[in-house]
């Protein structure tokens, strides 16, 4: 009986200090969205993440044949659909991208190059839960085809070459 009562008491202790530590954390940032996130809040925040994608899709290579015609394809869809967001070249330096909590991260970068092909399409097919991304996918086939092929798109942003950001500023939608 003292061992539950023990057990209870640390349990509760433990609550008390994890709701002060976020009311302490709450006041201090103000919960604003202009700060980078921090070291230890980033690393949890893609732990997380890794965690929710099914082991099964984490580990599956696109199963989309990756021509020239996908890639075109997909930087008109990017252009229309991503780029208001991720910036015409993917790195993010948009007035919205830089507007969110987190930042909008540079998908050039080795921390989203480094994703399994599984993993940036769960991203676009659900999307990640408190960020500004949203889940693009509706489960039909043709929409997975589509976030397949972006992932083929996602793994060509480092190298874009000058011309091809140059075309994805036209395709941009426009304002009225």
């Amino acid at each position: 009986m003292k061992t539950i009562i023990a057990a209870l008491m640390g349990a509760l202790l433990l609550i008390v200090i994890l709701a002060a530590s976020g009311l302490v954390y709450a006041r201090s940032t103000g919960l604003s969205a202009r700060p980078t996130p921090g070291a230890v809040e980033t690393r949890a925040a893609r732990s997380v993440r890794r965690l929710a994608v099914p082991a099964e899709l984490r580990g599956r290579t696109n199963p989309e044949p990756k021509t020239a015609e996908v890639l075109e394809q997909m930087r008109a869809h990017y252009a229309n659909q991503c780029s208001i967001c991720h910036a015409n070249d993917g790195s993010g330096d948009t007035d919205i991208g830089r507007g969110l909590y987190p930042k909008v991260p540079d998908m050039r970068a080795a921390a989203t190059q480094e994703l399994s092909d599984g993993e940036l399409f769960y991203i676009i097919e659900f999307g990640v839960r408190f960020t500004g991304m949203p889940a693009w996918g509706d489960g039909s086939s043709e929409g997975e085809t589509i976030g397949w092929n972006l992932v083929h798109f996602i793994r060509r942003l480092p190298s874009l070459t000058p011309d091809e950001i140059a075309e994805i500023e036209q395709l941009n939608p426009k304002s009225p």
